[in-house]
């Protein structure tokens, strides 16, 4: 059993990670189940193990650091994070595959909304291509970062729906200079009400394969 929990109020990023942590020690202990967390974060930006200090353009910004795999990221109101604690020690013991779950889960969903998305393999995310009037602009949409401890895989992913993107301008959004960020509201103005039912849906499909 997994349990899925959703936070209403925004939550600070720290309580957030301090909250996996403990739950990934109770799930290697066998005290706790297995978690799926969806929620939203207070503005902060984050920088994974593989960041850059000139990443970072505005040196203003109080950087928090943390263990998730990635860059430079930024969080908060607007954009769905997707938290999960998944014991990898009853399934494959497979991270690639593991990340290839949370990709096929995020393009799974958008094409529910008539969104076509993509995985690139060399720029961990998700990401969108914009047909403008003569040439194609590609676009992230989805942030992914985890860290695999004791073979239990926790952080998750983060899709930016009606969020402020002036706040990329600030930073080198996961290391990649030539390419930009968008939100669902900017690709397809519709409601987004029910896409973290549907993420959760096709997340739980993905990790019993």
């Amino acid at each position: 059993m997994i349990e899925i929990k959703k936070s209403i109020k925004p939550i600070k990023y720290e309580n957030a990670i301090s909250l996996l942590e403990k739950r990934l020690n109770e799930i290697h202990t066998k005290k706790n189940k297995e978690l799926i967390w969806i929620l939203e974060h207070e503005e902060v930006y984050t920088a994974g193990t593989s960041y850059n200090n000139n990443e970072l353009l505005d040196k203003s910004i109080k950087l928090i650091k943390t263990n998730r795999g990635g860059k430079i990221t930024y969080h908060g109101p607007g954009q769905l994070v997707f938290y999960f604690v998944i014991d990898l020690n009853k399934r494959d013991k497979n991270i690639r595959k593991l990340i290839s779950s949370v990709e096929n889960t995020i393009i799974a969903t958008l094409k529910e909304f008539k969104i076509n998305a993509f995985a690139d393999r060399k720029n961990i995310g998700i990401w969108h291509k914009r047909k403008l009037k003569n040439k194609t602009k590609i676009e992230k949409i989805a942030a992914i970062g985890i860290k695999v401890k004791k073979w239990i895989a926790y952080h998750g992913f983060a899709i930016n729906i009606n969020n402020n993107l002036d706040v990329y301008e600030k930073i080198i959004p996961c290391g990649i200079k030539d390419k930009e960020v968008t939100n669902l509201i900017k690709i397809k103005e519709q409601k987004y009400d029910f896409i973290s039912n549907i993420l959760i849906k096709n997340f739980l499909k993905e990790i019993k394969n």
